[in-house]
């Protein structure tokens, strides 16, 4: 795990860039073909001036996420179910709690965020797979955690649909205080474009899991649908405008490897599928 030194924008995970869909594709009637979305040429940069990459954590099972606490601890996810605690660079033997989750794929343990106003407001939100009455599905869960004890408070948000892979996964608290919340098609890319389904969305949650009253959409914790499978979330910090991250298509539509950094709007359409 590498440390990043502008840790506003290490949320935006894996997507690299903002491409254009072959005209080759445009048989496909479930396909639409856009324009350029950028006036410039993507530009591949081996590495950028003024940063170095190195290791900074090692021996960790697939982590997720990171999360920094007030005195320079960190907290990382692990897709198996640990979270880990992480002091003073190094990675202690004991896990901070082991959840019971759905393993394999791309689910399990995932997102990590903490309460703006951590610790003056102890909680800590997590999003995890699990198998519920012989059914699995993704949610959000909130623990309290102070004095290096942890306890699940609540479920901020269950029955968001998952499946062995595109389950979303991030969870980041915005400049309004809000928790957004990105779910996976679940490789139904259908439930996408479907309103009533929390599969495909950014959710946009207040910090107890109720659905704030400025949502775009009245009582729905839909904020922008259409996606595939975001990963990641940030927010200019001049403009305030939320980015989001997103896998591309692995082969559907004869389509791969399309990744996408999308500015979201309030009810906006990001096209999926």
């Amino acid at each position: 795990m590498a440390r990043h030194g502008w840790t506003h924008y290490a949320y935006l995970g894996l997507a690299l860039a903002i491409t254009l869909i072959e005209p080759a594709c445009a048989a496909d009637p479930g396909v639409t073909i856009g324009q350029r979305p950028q006036p410039f040429e993507d530009r591949y940069a081996p590495a950028v001036p003024g940063f170095k990459v190195s290791t900074w954590i090692a021996r960790l099972d697939t982590p997720w996420s990171l999360v920094f606490l007030p005195g320079g601890r960190a907290l990382v996810s692990e897709r198996r179910g640990a979270i880990r605690v992480i002091e003073d660079n190094r990675l202690l033997a004991n896990p901070l709690t082991v959840r019971k989750v759905v393993q394999g794929g791309e689910g399990g343990l995932m997102g990590l965020a903490l309460h703006p106003r951590y610790p003056s407001v102890p909680f800590l939100y997590a999003m995890e797979t699990v198998e519920e009455r012989g059914r699995r599905e993704n949610r959000v869960v909130r623990f309290r955690y102070e004095r290096n004890q942890i306890e699940l408070d609540r479920v901020i948000i269950g029955g968001i649909p998952a499946a062995g892979n595109h389950n979303g996964g991030r969870i980041a608290f915005g400049p309004d205080r809000r928790l957004y919340v990105t779910t996976g098609d679940t490789f139904r890319g259908a439930l996408a474009q479907d309103k009533n389904s929390l599969a495909g969305k950014i959710l946009r949650l207040a910090d107890d899991g109720t659905v704030p009253p400025d949502n775009p959409v009245l009582n729905s914790p839909v904020y922008s649908f259409g996606h595939r499978n975001g990963q990641g979330l940030a927010w200019d910090p001049q403009t305030g405008k939320l980015l989001e991250s997103e896998h591309g298509p692995s082969g559907e539509f004869g389509l791969s490897a399309w990744d996408e950094i999308n500015v979201i709007e309030p009810n906006g359409n990001y096209g999926w599928p």
